[in-house]
């Protein structure tokens, strides 16, 4: 409208220029928050957060409580051997591993 006002012929360069830059930078924002989210979330599950350990720890317990009822002496014995086996493989649950 001021061009117009004045005489000038409108021009649409600047106003491109600027817009194009204003929405490449949201994108870029965008993408790059959304690349951070999904591998900050892969990385968390690759080297195993404790909420991924859980189900592991589950059904360790459950395989604990079945050696122990077939045959409590042997069951406990079968289970020191596994840990020592298996060292730094058990976590420090309440539930994990009780002799």
């Amino acid at each position: 409208d001021e061009q117009q006002a004045l005489g000038q012929p409108p021009e649409f360069g600047g106003y491109l220029i600027e817009m194009s830059r204003d929405t490449l930078e949201n994108w870029q924002s965008e993408f790059l928050q959304l690349l951070w989210q999904v591998g900050g979330l892969a990385f968390l599950l690759f080297v195993g957060s404790p909420q991924s350990k859980e189900s592991t720890d589950r059904m360790e317990a459950k395989i604990d409580a079945l050696l122990r009822l077939v045959d409590p002496k042997k069951g406990k014995e079968a289970i020191r051997e596994l840990d020592l086996q298996y060292d730094g493989r058990h976590t420090d649950e309440p539930h994990a591993h009780r002799n």
